[in-house]
């Protein structure tokens, strides 16, 4: 079976110039997938290249086997949903307008995240962060993606909050769905984690099961302190 999103040889920057060097990655059916390292690892151009926003400078992505090439939104058509940490929501509309504008519309977000329910009049702006985060969530889940790609889903949001959205992720990975997080809250996230890849300077330097690299913790959290030149 082929994995649901695989990176081969991927190499990623901008303008022409590479920070991220030949990335291999997998994500298979009912994986939650962690991608770590310090900031300026490459980890968020690895995402935005993943979903599209940005061409790719060598190598190749696959969804379910096939190539994929071109902008974000026919990935979306192949099923890639995508969650950035800067809650892409409408400020100005109401919840329950942010909602239906989603592929999967209010009903199956409601379902994922009932705790939205007595804020749907409520204009998103007015939500306080792990709210809107919750919202965004939601939404891109609604639309039913074989692959869910998340930035810093957690950026600044407290524990609890954190715990309640990587709780609906490995919910929807039990699933079937096949998810990529780039997260801050390496412990917490990696409770829910299978697989993990740590990155510096743009460069996958381990990788291995969550319960591999549960022992492995003074290593990854090491690479946060390296630095990195990307």
């Amino acid at each position: 079976m082929s994995a649901l999103l695989e990176a081969r040889s991927l190499s990623a920057g901008y303008h022409g110039t590479a920070v991220v060097h030949e990335l291999d990655l997998r994500v298979e059916p009912g994986e939650v997938v962690l991608l770590l390292g310090a900031n300026g690892a490459g980890k968020t151009t690895t995402m935005h290249t993943l979903a599209g926003g940005l061409p790719s400078l060598g190598g190749e992505i696959l969804i379910e086997g096939e190539p994929v090439r071109g902008p974000a939104h026919r990935r979306c058509r192949k099923q890639v949903g995508f969650v950035t940490e800067e809650r892409m929501i409408f400020g100005s509309m109401s919840v329950e307008d942010n909602l239906k504008l989603g592929r999967g519309g209010l009903g199956p977000a409601l379902e994922l995240m009932p705790e939205l329910e007595k804020f749907l009049r409520r204009k998103a702006g007015l939500l306080s962060g792990g709210e809107q985060q919750m919202l965004a969530l939601g939404r891109a889940l609604a639309a039913g993606p074989r692959v869910l790609l998340a930035d810093e889903l957690s950026f600044g949001l407290a524990p609890l909050i954190v715990q309640r959205l990587l709780e609906v992720v490995r919910k929807a990975a039990d699933d079937g769905l096949g998810a990529l997080l780039v997260e801050q809250h390496v412990r917490q996230a990696m409770t829910i984690a299978d697989r993990i890849y740590v990155l510096r300077r743009g460069r996958v330097i381990l990788q291995g099961t969550a319960d591999e690299m549960r022992g492995r913790l003074s290593e990854i959290e090491d690479s946060y302190l390296s630095g990195a030149a990307a």
